[in-house]
Parts: C-alpha cells; sequence; structure tokens
C-alpha cells in the first residue's frame, strides 16, 4: 500500500505536537509491513529521520520549467533530493506557473514554521502538491492539520484517490470557539473533501461533527501514543529531592487553550500552605508577559521559573527533574506531553477537558478551571510519598503499553476501509 502523506513539520524542527505525531504515525504504519510512505515538507532541512519515509522538499519540487543542466540542480538541491527526481517532477508540471515568485530552478522557496505570510505559503504548497500527485503512484492521500488540507485536496482532484485528514487540533479548540473565519472555512473545506476523517479523541471527533457539521459515518478516533524512551533519554539521571524542594513543571505553548492562568493560580494557593515548592513554566507563546506579571502581582515570583521553548532532550531532562507535571488545559485534542511526562516516571494531573483523559486512568484527572482540586492534587503528589510512587509507577506501567505500532494498525484498517479493499 503507497500513501502520499502532507505534513508541515517533522523531527528534529519541532514546532509543536503535529511533527512528534507525524513521526509517531510514520513509525507505526512502517511498522505493519506493507505501507511505503511518501511524506511532502514545505522545507526540510536535509537531517530527518528518512527510516519510516520517504521525504519530498516541497521548496525543490518545481512548477516552471527551466532549463538547467544535472550539475546545476544537484548543487542546488543538495542532500534532499536526488537530482533524477527533480527532473521527473518537472516533466509532470501541469501549467504555465512562470508568474508566481519562482527561483533559477522554477522552484518555490519556503520560510518554514509558522511565519507570518503562514497562508500564502499554505496556498503555494498546495499548488506544487498538483505536480507530486501527477508524478508520484499512490493508493491513498493522507493530509496531517488544516495547513495540508488545500494540498490534499489538489492531489485527490488530481489522482481521483481517496483523501484521509487528519484533525490534530482545530480552530475552535485554539480560540475557545471565537474561530478566524479563514481558518475555519479551510478546517471545514479539508473535512468536506474528506472520505475519511481522524480525530485525535473523541472530544476532536464531536467537535468536528457538531461544529463541522460532518457525517460521523467517516469520522473516526484515532487516540495518539508515545514513543519508547532511547538510550540517550533512559540515561538521564532523575534527581531525589526528598528532604528538597520539589519542582512542579508546565510545559506546552502558553496561550488561552493550555490554560497557564489556571496553573499560577494553582500555585499561588499551594504556596500558602508550603514554600517547599518550585514552579517551572517551560514554554513560549502570547500569554507569557501576562503570566510572569501575574506570578508577580501573587507574591510569587521567586518560586516561579520560565526557562522559555524546549525541544528533544530538554524536555525530557525537564520532565525528569519534575516531582509532578501539570497540563491545565481548557481544551486540549490530545496532549501527548503527559504521556512523555508518564513515562519519564513523573506523576501528572491533567485537565478533564483533555482528549488524553479518555485513554489514561494511573493520573490524577481535574476541571481546569478547578484550581482548588489542581492545588490540592499538587500539595497532595508533593507531600504524600506513597501516592508519588504509586502515580510514578503505574502511570510508566500505562503508558508503555501506548504504542505507535498499535496507532498504525487501526490506520491502516482505516486506510483499507476508505480503499473498499476490506
Amino acid at each position: 500500500m503507497k500513501v502520499l502523506m502532507f505534513g508541515w513539520e517533522y523531527p528534529p524542527h519541532v514546532y509543536g505536537g503535529l511533527a512528534t505525531a507525524n513521526f509517531g504515525i510514520s513509525e507505526g504504519l512502517h511498522a505493519q509491513g506493507d505501507v511505503d510512505i511518501t511524506l511532502c515538507l514545505p522545507k526540510p532541512w536535509g537531517d530527518e529521520d528518512r527510516t519510516y519515509a520517504r521525504i519530498v522538499p516541497m521548496n525543490c519540487v518545481p512548477i516552471a520549467y527551466r532549463d538547467v543542466n544535472f550539475d546545476y540542480v544537484s548543487s542546488r538541491v543538495g542532500n534532499l533530493m536526488d537530482p533524477h527526481e527533480y527532473y521527473r517532477y518537472r516533466d509532470h508540471i501541469y501549467a504555465d506557473f512562470n508568474f508566481m515568485h519562482v527561483n533559477d530552478l522554477g522552484c518555490m522557496e519556503f520560510a518554514g514554521g509558522y511565519p507570518g505570510n503562514l497562508h500564502e505559503e499554505i496556498n503555494n504548497y498546495s499548488i506544487i502538491a498538483g505536480v507530486v500527485a501527477r508524478s508520484e503512484e499512490f493508493d491513498i492521500i493522507h493530509a496531517h492539520d488544516w495547513l495540508t488540507y488545500p494540498a490534499g485536496i489538489h492531489a485527490k482532484q488530481v489522482s481521483g484517490k481517496p483523501l484521509c485528514i487528519h484533525v490534530h487540533a482545530t480552530d475552535y479548540d485554539r480560540s475557545r470557539g471565537h474561530v478566524n473565519p479563514t481558518v475555519y472555512s479551510i478546517e471545514k473545506d479539508g473535512m468536506d473533501h474528506a472520505d475519511c476523517i481522524m480525530c485525535v479523541s473523541d472530544l476532536t471527533r464531536n467537535t468536528v461533527i457538531n461544529q463541522y457539521h460532518q457525517d460521523p459515518r467517516k469520522v473516526f478516533t484515532v487516540h495518539n501514543a508515545v514513543y519508547p524512551l532511547n538510550d540517550e533519554y533512559n540515561a538521564i539521571p532523575r534527581p531525589d529531592h526528598t528532604n528538597k524542594e520539589k519542582v512542579v513543571t508546565f510545559l506546552g505553548r502558553l496561550t488561552m487553550q493550555k490554560g497557564p492562568e489556571y496553573f499560577v493560580e494553582a500555585a499561588n494557593m499551594v504556596l500558602h500552605r508550603t514554600r517547599n515548592i518550585r514552579f517551572c513554566m517551560a514554554g513560549s507563546g502570547d500569554m507569557m508577559d501576562q503570566m510572569i506579571y501575574l506570578a508577580a502581582e501573587r507574591g510569587i515570583a521567586d518560586r516561579f521559573h520560565f526557562p522559555g521553548f524546549m525541544r528533544g532532550k530538554q524536555v525530557y531532562e525537564c520532565l525528569k527533574d519534575s516531582d509532578v507535571y501539570v497540563m491545565p488545559s481548557v481544551s486540549e485534542p490530545f496532549g501527548i506531553s503527559p504521556l512523555e511526562a508518564m513515562q519519564c516516571g513523573t506523576p501528572t494531573i491533567i485537565s478533564k477537558q483533555s482528549g488524553c483523559a479518555e485513554i489514561l486512568n494511573n493520573c490524577i484527572k481535574v476541571d481546569y478551571w478547578d484550581i482548588h482540586a489542581l492545588a490540592d492534587s499538587i500539595y497532595s503528589i508533593c507531600h504524600n510519598d506513597s501516592l508519588f510512587h504509586y502515580l510514578q509507577e503505574e502511570g510508566k506501567r500505562e503508558v508503555d503499553q501506548i504504542t505507535w505500532e498499535k496507532v498504525g494498525r487501526w490506520i491502516r484498517e482505516l486506510y483499507m476501509r476508505t480503499m473498499h479493499w476490506i
């Protein structure tokens, strides 16, 4: 089975949970043994892991004909693409795009990540998808998140192959219901054209059905999973904080959706009962300054740390150095970070309004707005060794069973159903 997959980010260049999920899904599908993935990315850097997918750099796919020699092409595309692939794509250009801003190879440049001209890049990406869809052999299309839905739709129109879209989040979640009409329309258009919609939780599935008015018969829940810790991360020591200050951590985007203010308010309540705890708010976002000011207003700034955005090994060092991990999200489609925390042996508190709450049992669940319950839970884990060790051991045992291979098996079955192979 050949899959043409459209993604926006991929490790080691991680901007959020989308890269982590995209890699995990690729790994899980590869583990099935009969799934070959061609993964399109706007601007790969060349250091991506290509074990589970063949990566197509969309910034090296020509959309305008250029008469260039092989050696020049080779020097320009470097280790991103085999030069022969460039010429194969060039032979499938389907329109005159010379009016676009193309470079000397007839390719469009991408900034990568989430630049100010994001909507322009999404449109450019979808144009290139037409060339790729004409050039590649595949059975089904899989588009990740709203950024790639237009590309998936174009590939479907070009090839006639079925389209699966993967809803990792919706603007309805990100905005607490105050949607950006442009983003909402892109999301809905993708869902309307999709033959199969995969949602990362029942919570997201219900949003897709009720807020985007989709047929429940084509909407399925596909929960995320977590990678096994590699040797490098396993080797990170876990400090013993017995009779020392405890560390309580929030790790995520500092945005309205993630509920950072509830973490600060709960921390304030805990620190009225004990001063022997430090709070770490790791991440970046538009609410960072507001959270720093809030901690200062509550008189707890000396107990708060704001280390900024973390990636890779830094994340696991932070999680292993924590006695409690907290995710108080207001609306979280899934949330992989609690699984990573539990995997590191860190007791975890999550909001009942998160998708991962549907599959996790050995953690504490509270309503995001209930700062009293959140404060009590933090205090209890920090001061009750039996509770700490129970959540530590049982939590790790639980998440070790939540694997991407199982996710890949379910996605493969959904592919088969969508193509009417079963």
